[in-house]
């Protein structure tokens, strides 16, 4: 193997312990960093018992400063091995592909949970040292035991949802405190003994607006009386604004601005499921397993209201995606698929005119767009058919890969009848824990040949059944002769627990 062929494998091994969560080195990497910030918490909280001038607190420095810079080795390796989807998604030159990198990485190091730990690593600094508090947050960040709406997932998420609202928020008390400092520091100085410099004026803003009041500083002018009677009254609007962002009420109030604010969100690559009622509840936790919603967002798509047993991994959008004009909510042009799904509620023939709608309105909202950079990989659609006559009509619309839910489960009955248990076999097979199937390149080390002779080489080396081939043109063949020869551009179709080739697109 060559160096740069090392430098490869070592660069994956290390974007899968720190960015895959169901990778085996990715949970070991986890329990090492969760003993180190154990330890450290320890170290302080051991040294809180110690008086100023014991001696071995200069040891308990040492050691602190040690972790601090593991610490900060961890998350530089994180922010190194980031992919941002932008670099997947966009077909781009060098010189493009590295502005994406650059701001990817940086988007990524403002994102809430990595920008506290990158505060963590800032307590090397003497004046810091209090942030390594902070280090409590990253193991409360592993706490399994809320199996849905995990708060600490749903305060970083809620804060990404609504940073356009905060926003607003925090740049109309930023202006409020600019100008009740400036002008409080211009009609008090020289009067006020404790009004001397800007910083003064400021200082008495902040205290003012928050309703704290210490004391310290207080006008002593008629003037300077006014100018805190309304920056008293400014500081109960600016509060009552922050009380109504974080209520329900004002959350349900503001849902277009949400909207507008996903539509001009920066989010790529990611999934729209499009359609959404009490049966589709069944094709969330199968999501949730198959894709990283730290790196795939999954955005729901449909009309009303979130409903309030949604798992916070996914993005709600109230919209009716059989309406062009709404498919902008949930940047559909830069999503990388979609998912028509049938609706239950409504008659076969009805559920799949709404799909074949849908279908039709997505291609053409897809090819009236003009994006700054042109896509890598158009647009991949599934669809739900439930009454087989449709699947054609689906497949003029426009839809990649139609899945006939029902014509699949009565062939499984009738097959099951003369073939007692094929149905569970198939049913684990698309079952995600077990052996699924999934779709390969030929991996390094592995010389082309027969199809024979390739089965035996993968199956020695990973583990994988190898059941057939995927040609250029997507067709499938299922079980080739053993001395068929192996195309370049061939793909495998696979059994096995997890990836184990060279992953492709389909």
């Amino acid at each position: 193997m060559t160096t740069l062929g090392y430098l490869r494998g070592v660069y994956r091994q290390l974007h899968e312990a720190l960015h895959h969560p169901e990778s085996p080195h990715y949970r070991r990497l986890e329990w090492i960093i969760y003993g180190l910030i154990a330890f450290s918490i320890a170290l302080t909280a051991f040294e809180l018992t110690r008086a100023l001038d014991d001696p071995i607190l200069d040891a308990l420095m040492i050691l602190d400063k040690l972790l601090l810079v593991l610490f900060g080795v961890e998350l530089v390796a994180r922010i190194i091995t980031y992919e941002p989807p932008q670099v997947r998604f966009y077909d781009t030159g060098s010189g493009g592909a590295l502005s994406l990198h650059l701001f990817g990485r940086l988007r990524y190091c403002l994102e809430p949970l990595i920008f506290i730990d990158l505060l963590v690593v800032l307590a090397l600094l003497p004046a810091l040292r209090g942030l390594r508090a902070l280090r409590l947050l990253r193991l409360l960040r592993a706490w399994k035991v809320f199996r849905y709406s995990n708060p600490f997932q749903s305060i970083p998420r809620a804060f990404e949802e609504n940073r356009f609202l905060f926003g607003f928020g925090f740049g109309l008390l930023a202006l409020s405190i600019l100008i009740g400092g400036l002008s409080l520091f211009f009609v008090e100085r020289g009067a006020n003994p404790n009004v001397q410099r800007l910083s003064d004026g400021l200082w008495w803003s902040v205290v003012t607006l928050t309703t704290v009041g210490y004391g310290d500083i207080a006008p002593v002018t008629d003037l300077g009386r006014v100018v805190g009677a309304l920056l008293m009254i400014a500081g109960m609007f600016n509060l009552a604004l922050f009380a109504g962002i974080v209520s329900h009420a004002l959350f349900n109030a503001v849902l277009t601005i949400r909207e507008e604010q996903f539509r001009m969100s920066s989010y790529v690559n990611h999934i729209v499921v499009c359609g959404y009622e009490s049966g589709t509840q069944m094709l969330l936790e199968p999501l949730l397993q198959e894709t990283h919603t730290d790196e795939t967002a999954v955005i729901l798509f449909a009309e009303g209201e979130r409903p309030v047993d949604l798992p916070s991994e996914f993005i709600w959008i109230n919209g009716d995606p059989t309406k062009e004009s709404e498919l902008e909510k949930a940047r559909l042009a830069h999503a990388k698929a979609a998912i028509l799904v049938g609706a239950r509620s409504r008659t076969p023939q009805l559920a799949d005119a709404t799909t074949i709608l849908t279908a039709f309105t997505i291609r053409a909202y897809i090819r009236k767009q003009r994006l700054r950079r042109p896509r890598a990989r158009p647009l991949y659609l599934i669809a739900e058919i439930l009454d087989a006559e449709n699947v054609d009509h689906a497949r003029a619309a426009g839809v990649d890969e139609v899945i006939e839910t029902t014509r699949l489960g009565f062939s499984l009955l009738a097959h099951a009848v003369v073939m007692p248990g094929t149905a569970r076999v198939m049913g684990e097979v698309a079952t995600i824990g077990a052996h699924s199937l999934y779709i390969g390149g030929l991996p390094e080390g592995i010389a082309l040949g027969t199809y024979g002779e390739v089965m035996a080489a993968i199956k020695t080396q990973t583990g994988a059944l190898i059941i057939g081939l995927r040609d250029v043109e997507s067709r499938d063949q299922l079980n080739p002769p053993q001395h068929q020869v192996i195309k370049p551009t061939d793909r495998f179709l696979y059994l096995a627990e997890r990836v184990a080739l060279p992953p492709v697109e389909a």
